[in-house]
């Protein structure tokens, strides 16, 4: 159950991340703020990489061309997945762009059944699902509308390349060899060169100003980079250790984790929001029990 345990301290590292990245977009805009996560998190990822090889006393593993491109699929998968998340954003309000995205544990199954033959049994199915509709109970009120065509098209491919990458990074992570804290750590430094890389050509051909801006704000950018490769590193864990569904789906309490963060602000909690977060508990519980 050490899955369990670093999903949980995952979605909580995610939280406090979200809240970082929350701040700098409001002080260097959504670019800016997104390439942070991987420009400033990827020496905060080589220093965790150095501390398993240095209590491990493993060897680096050496990936083959599968392992990389496993790797390189989950690091674009991801960067589109969060280009169409803003795209959602833009066209329907938090709330529903959220009830889209948080289909990803369903969407993650039928992914992680076809590329890596990993089926989710009936009753982990069930409890995925029962998971999911606890998110979309909390997050969406009665009579909102779960806006347009475009906005459900974009959520729903959003939600589809996120459970991708996760199935991915978790092929790369099966095809190397050693323990799960070595492999893990180490499709992680790949996966975050990989988009450091993609992102700063981007930026640097379209969007210099957005880049340069990270910088000017370095002490806020070095504190979510180091969030989101401490949230990435358990992420990688968790994905060396189970399926990407069982992954994916108990971080869903990361939606309880963001509402207790609200409530210690002063915002109150309606019966419905803990309808939702009791059925998001009863489906973790289910598939913990799997």
């Amino acid at each position: 159950m050490i899955w369990a345990l670093v999903t949980l301290i995952a979605a909580a590292a995610q939280t406090g991340r979200n809240a970082a990245q929350q701040g700098l977009t409001r002080a260097i805009g959504t670019l800016g703020a997104t390439q942070v996560r991987f420009l400033f998190g990827l020496p905060f990822a080589c220093l965790f990489l150095v501390g398993v090889v240095l209590a491990t006393g493993e060897a680096l593993p050496h990936p083959d061309f599968g392992v990389l491109g496993f790797t390189l699929m989950g690091a674009a998968a991801q960067i589109g997945a969060t280009a169409l998340m803003l795209v959602t954003m833009k066209r329907a309000n938090f709330a529903v762009t959220t009830a889209w995205l948080k289909t990803e544990p369903v969407l993650v199954a039928l992914v992680s059944a076809a590329l890596l033959a990993e089926v989710p049994g009936p009753l982990a199915m069930a409890a995925i699902a029962v998971a999911v509709a606890g998110v979309l109970v909390m997050t969406v009120k009665p009579g909102t509308r779960l806006g347009d065509m475009r906005a459900a098209g974009t959520g729903l491919v959003a939600a589809g390349l996120f459970g991708l990458s996760a199935v991915a990074f978790r092929g790369a992570i099966l095809g190397l060899e050693g323990g799960y804290l070595i492999r893990a750590s180490s499709v992680l430094v790949v996966s975050l060169a990989m988009q450091t890389g993609m992102l700063l050509i981007w930026l640097g051909m379209f969007n210099r100003q957005a880049l340069m801006a990270s910088f000017s704000v370095w002490r806020q950018s070095l504190t979510a980079g180091f969030l989101g490769a401490f949230a990435s590193q358990f992420w990688f864990l968790g994905f060396s250790l189970t399926s990407a569904a069982n992954v994916r789906t108990l971080a869903l309490v990361e939606v309880i984790f963001a509402q207790a963060l609200a409530m210690r602000m002063g915002q109150k909690t309606t019966k419905r929001q803990m309808l939702g977060m009791a059925l998001i508990l009863g489906g973790v519980a289910g598939l913990l029990r799997q």
